[in-house]
């Protein structure tokens, strides 16, 4: 029997460099500068077009209803005759000769307290909704037929039961504000992937807990957007029910000078309206992307 020859590995060793090994220096990256020309061509740009559309309006208007008999007074003439509701807003004379601005705020007040309330009530029960079967099947038919009624059909009933104008053009600015909130925030329940549950019933969360870090964060993007309609909706219904109950705000003021046939302060009250109601919009949509953000709908 033959014994064949073992093979040998023979290991080469490198020697080791005696040199200190070689530094590589971690370079920052450089600071971003601010550029002044971009910035302002970004303002320009965001800034310019809609300040093009209103100047056209204007002179559009201007050129309909400067001829004799018109209805509508042209802007020069409102710029006239309201010039002190444009130029001082916060004055205040006492009683009801107080400035635009001041009606304003009262009718604002009037808006974050029912809004408010129908932001924690909606919340609530749209998560009843979109969480339970049978709150949907019991609860949402209802909330069908009850947001089909118009605003103003509320205000009777409101003064009837509180026997106040305040509280009733709260209440309608409650009952009108709810409902987007409550639909919106159903759908984003009822959106919350089976994953995040999942993750629930591992950490063995309760309800409140769930609620809390859950399902709040994930039908995020769609309780603003309720909330975003909800407000647009306060505005529009506080404005129509002070007209209706009196009192310093907005709406009563409105209706004040149309029994007075002052049409110029109308007119100017109708655009700060329209600016107010803007910005409570981008107020709500601003608070909406810093809340949600990271997240998206589904």
């Amino acid at each position: 029997m033959s014994v064949q020859p073992i093979e040998k590995t023979v290991v080469k060793a490198f020697p080791i460099s005696s040199q200190a090994p070689e530094v590589v220096a971690l370079t920052t990256p450089p600071t971003p500068r601010f550029n002044a020309g971009q910035f302002v061509g970004k303002v320009a740009g965001t800034l310019i077009p809609p300040i093009l559309v209103i100047v056209a309006i204007l002179g559009l208007w201007q050129v309909l209803c400067s001829e004799p008999g018109a209805s509508l007074p042209p802007p020069i003439q409102v710029w006239v005759e309201a010039y002190d509701l444009i130029a001082y807003p916060f004055f205040d004379y006492g009683s009801q000769d107080i400035g635009l601005a001041w009606r304003v705020l009262t009718s604002l007040q009037r808006v974050a307290i029912g809004f408010g309330l129908a932001a924690v009530v909606g919340v609530a029960l749209g998560a009843l909704v979109g969480q339970s079967v049978w709150a949907t099947r019991g609860l949402d038919p209802v909330f069908q037929i009850l947001r089909t009624v118009p605003p103003l059909a509320w205000l009777p009933l409101a003064l009837a039961a509180f026997r106040d104008s305040s509280p009733s053009a709260i209440f309608v600015i409650f009952i009108t504000s709810i409902w987007p909130i409550i639909i919106n925030t159903a759908v984003g329940v009822r959106n919350i992937p089976q994953d995040y549950r999942n993750v629930a019933r591992i950490l063995r969360l309760n309800q409140l807990e769930f609620f809390v870090k859950i399902m709040v964060p994930a039908a995020a993007p769609y309780i603003f957007t309720g909330l975003r309609i909800g407000i647009g909706l306060s505005w529009l219904a506080i404005v129509a029910a002070e007209m209706l109950t009196g009192g310093v705000g907005i709406g009563f003021f409105i209706w004040d000078a149309w029994n007075s046939s002052r049409l110029p302060d109308i007119i100017v009250a109708l655009a700060y309206i329209g600016v107010t109601g803007f910005a409570l919009d981008r107020l709500v949509a601003a608070v909406g992307a810093f809340v949600t953000r990271g997240t998206s709908a589904n």
